[in-house]
């Protein structure tokens, strides 16, 4: 006769939780330790520093000083934002945020020693790639953007209006916003492939992009910044100073085509890396 007892008493096997609630829980493991690591003193340093630059311009206005001219004609607040856009965000604070947040969140696991203990939990490790990635966006959106609104509140009133470039504004926050996921998505890929990602990704940023901008041909395909570039072609600074550079890196893709290679290359560059880490055999160095 069979026990029934014996039998109702054994549990049945425990399942694994879902991509979303374990990707939520890697997000909110992840996001207070960046928000409490070095790294966070760095990114406040780096945008830190356009918030400063426009409080001096104000105060120079405030006193009345020469407006900058070039040509012999005044740069007013409007020009000088875009100008700084394009210069300390867009191709500064996006790039170097994405290679420092993005390399870092696999490979300080692996450094820390932390990884298997963070693959032990009963969850994928495409989510715990998904919910890093997505604390490190949270991260940095929050603290790029609202930097971006002081400095648009400071210089734009100088020779301009605010109502009338709030538009120019949104463009700008949803373009570094498009900058940081797409970065971070092929920083994160990096970081899972080689064994000193930070290397790699400060050369593609510092070296690869720059170069292949300036020089015709096909070689800026492989870039981001070309196609970001092309989803708001008015971020560029329009003042003459920067005429030269305009005809240097002019964009070419149209908004369509820039916004589908953009999606295409945030999705790829997360699946790959998820499916590194999921595939990867990590053996911590003694």
């Amino acid at each position: 006769m069979t026990d029934t007892r014996a039998t109702s008493s054994v549990s049945p096997p425990r399942r694994r939780p879902g991509l979303l609630y374990s990707l939520m829980r890697v997000f909110d493991l992840s996001l207070g330790e960046m928000l409490w690591s070095r790294r966070t003193i760095f990114m406040g340093l780096v945008v830190g520093l356009p918030v400063l630059m426009a409080a001096v311009i104000r105060l120079l206005h405030a006193f009345s000083a020469p407006a900058v001219r070039v040509n012999h004609i005044a740069v007013d607040g409007p020009a000088m934002f875009s100008l700084m856009i394009w210069l300390f965000y867009l191709r500064f604070s996006v790039p170097v945020l994405g290679v420092f947040y993005g390399t870092s969140l696999i490979a300080d696991e692996v450094e820390d020693k932390t990884i298997t203990y963070l693959f032990t939990r009963p969850i994928s490790r495409g989510a715990v790639v998904l919910g890093k990635y997505v604390a490190y966006l949270v991260c940095t959106i929050f603290v790029v953007l609202p930097s971006v609104v002081v400095v648009w509140l400071a210089v734009v009133p100088i020779g301009g209006g605010l109502g009338a470039h709030f538009i120019d504004l949104l463009k700008d926050l949803a373009l570094l916003a498009v900058g940081l996921a797409v970065y971070g998505a092929l920083f994160a890929f990096i970081g899972a492939w080689f064994k000193r990602p930070l290397v790699a990704g400060l050369l593609f940023i510092l070296f690869w992009e720059p170069a292949v901008l300036v020089f015709p041909g096909y070689l800026k395909n492989l870039t981001i910044a070309y196609y970001v570039q092309g989803l708001v072609p008015e971020a560029m600074p329009s003042a003459d100073i920067m005429s030269l550079i305009q005809g240097i890196v002019r964009v070419t893709p149209t908004f369509a085509t820039s916004a589908l290679c953009l999606v295409a290359m945030e999705v790829l560059f997360l699946m790959l890396a998820a499916r590194l880490v999921s595939r990867k055999e990590y053996v911590l160095e003694q």
